[in-house]
């Protein structure tokens, strides 16, 4: 089959601004199989995995001699690593199957057919006054999801709480706090009725979760990928944010959701800012989430043609011209 890379680039509504930094645009790289049925996948580069959109389009295209000689999906599992790369092919294969079967990807899956979902909708970091205006704006919507990792977080979690007073609450620190804040950080969050917290401590400097009370759920991000994750995390966090380009696509992803709920962790399913093409695969394995954040497409400028539906917060399954 023929395979096309490209690198692609979607200006957002406004700038999002996380632990890590700001950025104004989502740059994605998107994969396409064809034979006469065409199959795409798209993944977002994370710098933070050491990913740039110019490596992780060439190591798609590095596997075009594979591909030649047969290369599939389950091949391909053990051809690339976890990371964004493997998700953009992986999709593209999902989708490709899909389209030349003439099922679509939850049928080949063997899953139930997928019903529309609540999505969290994401408040940037900012100082506590910009982040109670942005909750305010936002306080409709049923499930909002706070961006944290900054000296004032006491402040701004109470600040948030107070402009969207009945709006569920989660918490994402991106690895923002340290063992000195983090009780502390965890307290103004139980107080400010938080549900969860994303990844407070960095990635291999998460002992201490294991040594305190946890007043509320903890769930890792940044310290899980693939189900070879799972291993390290209990006893540290209570739930684990399932993303397709930490996992290398919709394979490992319902493998990873699956073998979770058998830990006994609870899922989230989350994304990076990214296109409508980026959620449609993910919104299968959100179909067993507890909590979901796939307002990717809602934080953009404008989504790419046959995009996702969104109806406030719900966010509704795709059509196959779209993925799937």
């Amino acid at each position: 089959m023929d395979l096309s890379v490209r690198i692609e680039r979607w200006p957002l509504e406004r700038a999002f601004t996380i632990s890590r930094g700001a950025k104004t645009e989502a740059v994605v790289v998107v994969a396409e199989l064809e034979d006469g049925h065409r199959g795409r996948g798209e993944a977002v580069p994370y710098a933070r995995y050491g990913e740039t959109p110019e490596g992780v389009a060439a190591a798609i295209e590095a596997m075009r001699p594979a591909l030649r000689r047969g290369l599939d999906r389950t091949a391909l599992q053990t051809a690339l690593p976890p990371g964004a790369a493997r998700n953009a092919l992986d999709c593209a294969f999902w989708d490709f199957e899909a389209k030349r079967s003439g099922c679509r990807a939850y049928q080949l899956a063997a899953l139930p057919a997928p019903k529309p979902l609540v999505t969290a909708y994401t408040i940037s970091l900012a100082d506590p006054q910009t982040m109670a205006q942005a909750a305010a704006s936002a306080s409709a919507r049923p499930l909002l999801k706070v961006k944290l990792g900054g000296g004032d977080d006491v402040e701004r979690i109470a600040a948030v709480r107070r402009a969207a007073s009945k709006a569920e609450l989660i918490v994402d620190a991106n690895e923002g706090w340290n063992e000195r804040n983090l009780e502390r950080n965890l307290a103004a969050c139980a107080q400010a009725r938080v549900t969860l917290v994303e990844q407070p401590l960095p990635q291999g400097h998460d002992e201490r979760l294991a040594q305190i009370t946890r007043v509320i759920p903890v769930c890792a991000d940044e310290s899980v990928h693939d189900r070879a994750s799972l291993a390290v995390l209990k006893g540290k966090y209570d739930a684990i944010n399932v993303k397709l380009d930490k996992t290398g696509g919709l394979t490992e992803a319902l493998a990873l959701a699956l073998e979770a709920e058998r830990h006994g962790f609870v899922v989230m399913v989350g994304c990076m800012v990214a296109t409508s093409l980026a959620m449609a695969p993910a919104v299968l394995v959100a179909q067993r989430a507890r909590i979901v954040d796939l307002d990717g497409p809602l934080l953009l400028a404008k989504d790419r043609q046959h995009g996702l539906r969104f109806e406030g917060s719900v966010v509704y399954p795709s059509e196959s011209v779209l993925w799937g």
